[in-house]
């Protein structure tokens, strides 16, 4: 950790990690020199983003930011925990496979024939004809993910002492990544682009960080369509966690959710700020969250430390090292292959731009923010499925 020199007016940040992306860096320095912000932090996953870099945490005063929410708005993990043995998962690897393949939907525009219904879905969403229009897409996609680094997996949940209300030992759980799809996208679109026709001034390196008051309608009503989306990506993620293990039979012991790309309300010594994490988590004192690492890689059930210098915040992931293009410039399906078989981890579809090698190290990660999370237990994926390249359900092998 280290805390970077600002000079002028600009506000000051703090940031987690080593060898950081320039650009990344490049974008902080840009978000804090707006005149609405406050102060800052860069989590160690960091890497370039639209406006404010992935894993940049920025508050700002009585405003927001579409593209520092982010573009998935509400994007998030959820954990649960099954009351299944995990000897018996791998004596019977072929059910679990075929729950992922029949009760969940990936890749771009994904749908189920038969729409799902969640409560979510009569709430109003016609406070503004932007919502309105975007309420027959978003029933037609509840209970799906979408393409990228969004995943639903079965793994082993290792706790090795008693915490969360769980004995020591070897759990079966599944873990989902994904957030509030198309209908989300949209809203980011629509309200950025408001944004900027507003704030004409700013310079083109900076228009992606054009912001919303919050005293002004437009503001208030994206912060209502946020929170929605919010309420709609937690319901895309119930109804996958609900219909996978009605199909096995199971239930949930335990079930842990931590959301990203979002805003938050906090208090700032006597201030209350409006606190942007895109692609990082809330890491409040105490509070639980979970931090993926990539497809054969560990993720972390952590619990929050409440450091204020990072605004309560950690890393939401590894975070990529390269981008995709250059992932699949780099790297063969027989190298991922190779280490698939090395890790014990069945493929069931993804894209090679989601291979491990793309991203950063998680234990380097995780070392470089002991001071945000404490460790709780380890999730090794062993059943994954993503979205394939040709968004076709087909096995990768």
């Amino acid at each position: 950790m280290k805390e970077e020199n600002t000079t002028g007016s600009a506000a000051p940040y703090v940031i987690w990690g080593e060898n950081l992306d320039p650009a990344a860096v490049q974008q902080m320095d840009d978000a804090c020199a707006l005149p609405i912000s406050i102060r800052g932090a860069l989590m160690p996953d960091a890497h370039k983003g639209y406006g404010l870099p992935i894993g940049g945490v920025l508050a700002v005063r009585n405003a927001v930011i579409p593209y520092a929410v982010g573009v998935d708005i509400a994007c998030r993990v959820k954990m649960s925990v099954l009351d299944i043995r995990f000897d018996w998962y791998e004596a019977h690897q072929a059910r679990f496979e075929m729950a992922l393949e029949q009760e969940t939907r990936f890749g771009v525009g994904a749908s189920f024939r038969r729409p799902k219904t969640h409560r979510v879905m009569d709430e109003d969403w016609f406070f503004s004809s932007t919502m309105g229009a975007l309420k027959d897409t978003a029933w037609r996609q509840l209970g799906t993910s979408g393409s990228g680094n969004h995943f639903a997996e079965f793994g082993s949940l290792v706790l090795d002492r008693e915490t969360l209300g769980l004995q020591p030992g070897r759990y079966l759980a599944l873990l989902t990544h994904s957030g509030s799809r198309g209908p989300g996208a949209n809203v980011a679109k629509h309200y950025s682009m408001f944004a900027k026709r507003l704030h004409p001034e700013l310079p083109k390196y900076l228009n992606n960080l054009a912001w919303l008051d919050l005293d002004r309608p437009e503001g208030l009503e994206y912060w209502k369509s946020m929170e929605l989306m919010g309420r709609y990506a937690s319901a895309n993620h119930d109804i996958i966690h609900q219909s996978v293990l009605k199909h096995l039979g199971a239930v949930s012991v335990l079930t842990l959710e931590n959301h990203h790309n979002f805003a938050w309300k906090m208090q700032c010594g006597d201030e209350e700020v409006i606190v942007h994490r895109k692609g990082a988590t809330p890491a409040d004192k105490g509070v639980i969250g979970v931090i993926p690492g990539s497809m054969a890689t560990p993720a972390f059930v952590v619990r929050g430390r409440g450091n204020s210098l990072s605004l309560n915040s950690a890393a939401h992931g590894a975070g990529r090292s390269m981008s995709r293009n250059a992932a699949l410039k780099r790297f063969q399906w027989q190298d991922l292959n190779r280490l698939l078989t090395e890790k014990g981890v069945t493929l069931i579809s993804a894209g090679l731009d989601e291979i491990p090698m793309a991203y950063k190290d998680i234990h380097d990660v995780m070392e470089q923010q002991k001071d945000l999370v404490d460790v709780v237990a380890r999730f090794d994926p062993k059943l994954v499925k993503m979205a394939p390249p040709d968004r076709r359900k087909r096995r990768k092998r």
